[in-house]
């Protein structure tokens, strides 16, 4: 699996880095989770806000960071 961190390194981009990386200890699951901070890949994924969270290349949510259930969902959503 494969999770990308969209944003410029504000404090919202970095809790939701701690988040997800909380509720995949939490499941058990393996991922690679890396941070996007070069704006010209950001722009790519056609997002208007940071902090944006992708999922094996799918935006899941921009603009805010969700509660770890949200992200645990999210992340079951692509296992299944």
């Amino acid at each position: 699996m494969d999770i990308k961190i969209l944003g410029t390194g504000c404090g919202r981009c970095e809790k939701l880095e701690k988040e997800v990386i909380n509720a995949l200890a939490e499941m058990d699951v393996a991922a690679d989770v890396k941070k996007v901070k070069d704006i010209r890949e950001i722009m790519s994924y056609k997002i208007m806000s940071t902090p944006a969270l992708v999922v094996n290349g799918k935006v899941k949510v921009a603009g805010k960071v969700p509660k770890r259930q949200e992200i645990k969902k999210y992340i079951q959503e692509e296992l299944a």
